[in-house]
């Protein structure tokens, strides 16, 4: 496995080997590096990263309709493997520990590598629950059931492709899966593309529901065969199915999907809705006359929010039940026999959870905290509902506490696994407001574990992806599942993570504020934060540093153009020519909400925010990471900042990690991003004060 590293104004070899197996080969290739000035005693990031991973990695949980069981997902990884597999684990509420629920011996002889099960779906009168796994042919999850009553399994589908998101009917006879034949690649443009070689075109894998009747196992497609399914759900008579759907690549028109109808005996399709904004999260009511639904604008599959719409069944307009929304609601669901719709939220910087009733459009908060609060699969804010529309199963997790399944009413939740004995190795973290123009923006801020008031401490700005994103609280988990850095301020620095315009948790209005204008106020909104905590925290003003991933690194790429205020940067998935980026990424549909028009039509509106245009302005020393297989944000776009700061002086490195997608898979190349990352920061901007 070769990582291809390109250096600017310092380097060693060009590439090297790095051994997927041995994390300590990790080490031994950073050691390339000059020694970074000395730093404060601290844990390293191996050392940190594999405690963290000893803690329970809680992926998704649900509780069964009947409010007796819970189960849960959980991750399992091995410090030095390239493998990150998980378990399905069930515990009754009535008391018991927990046990494994598993397809492991029905598989037998199952290939060699780290089993994954997950996606756990309860039938309707909670006695089953379905779930994939890859026990039985590593790499492909095939769908299973178990019975409570004598824990028995059943394989019920023998596939060639890819498997997701399995759902009861309602009468309990049938499962439904979303199912990808003949996949090249796991879904979603956050994985590692396959190589584009021989004659270019679109081949398409569309993504389409599948039933699988639970007795005998015969299987059916009933979708149509020119349409990707994204999200879907039954209706309360299990004879359609609700779906966002949208011909053409599953990547990119996700973004434009419609909301659509298709009959289970027939397979015949009619659109329910072609939106003007982003949907998602369809969920037929109980009576089964209407519709609901999450309508915003664009961010991408399983992050996607605004607020809550709800339409005849029968077809009709659209109407918005929570206008001028100050949150963002990221799933829903319908409390059965009444018209209400409890919905997930992010708000100001943390979660919540309200109620809206359809025929009132009264809104009604149930629950909010500093705090990430999750739920089903693939969903960045919910939580699973009983029947009763009362009791539910939640993964919280914050900035102090790792993550933990909790049960019962919203809000009045009692932790169901044991809290980790763990030291939190870095400071309490704050909430921060300040004015920008004329919105309040909001920030986290994270300081080390111990605080000298007459010392002055480096800090590290986070700006996260979307861009309709947000950061909240959450405990940081080991690579390659890590995607935060709050890591970072056990190294000695601390960390601010700004919400700028265009975060998701603070309305559409704000959400919908850098239209046309990316680089603009987002950027005053976060050097506003900068000056805030500086202000008001003990952070040297001379020492402050500049990371994000995605739209995060293109922010970072765009603001050393506009400003020398950061010392040091660290580019993630970087985008610097947003012409060019157009024509690259497979994913151009996000593109036109913001900009409003293709750059063929308006080349003007994207070159006034691409960095590229104003890089001769950069002074600040900037390495750039990304991997060669990145969908979203592919890596000519990190060639062409990195070659242009070179041919300029500037101190750069660029980092290519091979068979990596928006997303990194390999625990080792996460690992060793991290390490690199903290060593740049330390040369340019070290924690001790040393210039």
């Amino acid at each position: 496995m070769t990582i291809n590293r390109t250096d600017g104004a310092r380097g060693c070899a060009r590439s090297w080997v790095l051994a997927a197996a041995a994390a300590l080969s990790v080490l031994e290739a950073a050691a390339c590096y000059a020694e970074a000035p000395s730093a404060t005693a601290r844990t390293s990031i191996p050392e940190l990263m594999h405690g963290i991973s000893t803690l329970s990695i809680y992926q998704e949980t649900a509780i069964s309709p009947d409010r007796r069981n819970v189960a849960w997902a959980q991750a399992a990884v091995t410090p030095g493997s390239t493998e990150v597999g998980s378990s399905v684990y069930v515990q009754s509420l009535d008391g018991g520990a927990s046990w494994v629920l598993s397809a492991k011996a029905l598989a037998g002889s199952a290939a060699p590598g780290a089993v994954t099960e997950k996606a756990i779906a309860w039938a309707p009168d909670g006695r089953s629950i379905a779930f994939l796994s890859d026990a039985a042919v590593h790499g492909q999850l095939e769908l299973y059931v178990m019975r409570l009553a004598d824990r028995s399994v059943r394989r019920l589908t023998n596939v060639k492709g890819f498997l997701a998101a399995p759902l009861w009917s309602p009468d309990g006879r049938t499962v439904a899966v979303l199912f990808t034949e003949h996949a090249v690649r796991v879904a979603g443009p956050l994985s590692a593309a396959a190589p584009a070689v021989g004659v270019i075109d679109d081949q398409i894998y569309e993504q389409r529901v599948m039933t699988v009747d639970a007795a005998s196992g015969a299987s059916r497609v009933v979708s149509p065969a020119n349409l990707y399914v994204y999200e879907y759900d039954w209706s309360p008579h299990a004879d359609q199915i609700v779906a966002t759907a949208a011909p053409g690549s599953g990547d990119n028109n996700w973004y434009t999907a419609r909301l659509m109808v298709f009959d289970v005996m027939t397979g015949s399709a009619r659109t329910l809705l072609q939106p003007s904004m982003q949907i998602a999260a369809p969920r037929w009511s109980p009576d089964g006359r209407s519709v609901a639904f999450i309508g915003g604008l664009s961010s991408d599959e399983g992050i996607a929010s605004g607020e809550i719409y709800e339409m005849p069944a029968a077809g009709g307009e659209p109407r918005n039940l929570t206008p001028g929304l100050a949150a963002s609601a990221y799933s829903l669901a319908w409390r059965r026999g009444s018209r209400e719709i409890v919905f997930a939220e992010a708000i100001d910087g943390g979660s919540g959870f309200a109620l809206v009733n359809d025929r009132t459009l009264e809104v009604k908060q149930l629950w909010r905290g500093a705090e990430t609060v999750r739920g089903p699969l693939d969903l960045a804010r919910g939580l699973s509902l009983a029947s009763d529309g009362q009791t539910s199963a939640v993964i919280r997790e914050s900035f102090d506490e790792p993550p933990g399944i909790w049960t019962g009413a919203i809000g009045a939740w009692k932790r169901l696994t044991p809290i980790p004995p763990v030291t939190v190795p870095w400071g309490a973290a704050q909430s921060v407001h300040w004015r920008s123009d004329e919105f309040s923006v909001q920030g986290w801020l994270v300081p080390p574990a111990h605080v000298d008031p007459a010392r002055k401490y480096p800090m590290v700005v986070v700006v996260h992806g979307g861009p309709a994103w947000l950061t909240a609280p959450n405990w940081p988990a080991p690579p390659p599942l890590a995607d935060d850095y709050t890591w970072l301020a056990s190294q000695g620095y601390y960390v601010f993570y700004p919400n700028p315009r265009g975060s998701a948790g603070f309305g559409e209005r704000f959400k919908r504020a850098n239209i046309k204008d990316f680089g603009g106020g987002d950027l005053r909104d976060i050097l506003a934060g900068v000056d805030e905590v500086v202000r008001e925290s003990p952070v040297d003003d001379h020492r402050v540093g500049l990371t994000g991933w995605s739209y995060g690194g293109y922010m970072t790429m765009w603001a050393l153009t506009q400003t020398t205020r950061f010392r040091a940067a660290v580019v993630g998935a970087g985008l610097s020519d947003w012409l060019s980026y157009y024509g690259e990424n497979g994913i151009d549909e996000w593109m036109l909400p913001y900009f409003g028009a293709s750059v063929y039509d308006d080349p003007a509106v994207y070159a006034k925010s691409s960095p590229i245009d104003f890089v001769k302005r950069v002074r600040t020393p900037a390495l750039l990471v990304v991997g060669d297989g990145d969908v979203e944000c592919p890596p000519p776009q990190s060639f062409e900042y990195w070659h242009a700061i070179k041919s300029f002086g500037v101190k750069t490195q660029l980092v290519v990690y091979p068979n990596e997608g928006h997303r990194f898979a390999d625990p080792v190349h996460a690992l060793d991003v991290m390490q690199r990352m903290i060593r740049w920061f330390d040369e340019n901007m070290p924690p001790d004060g040393a210039p």
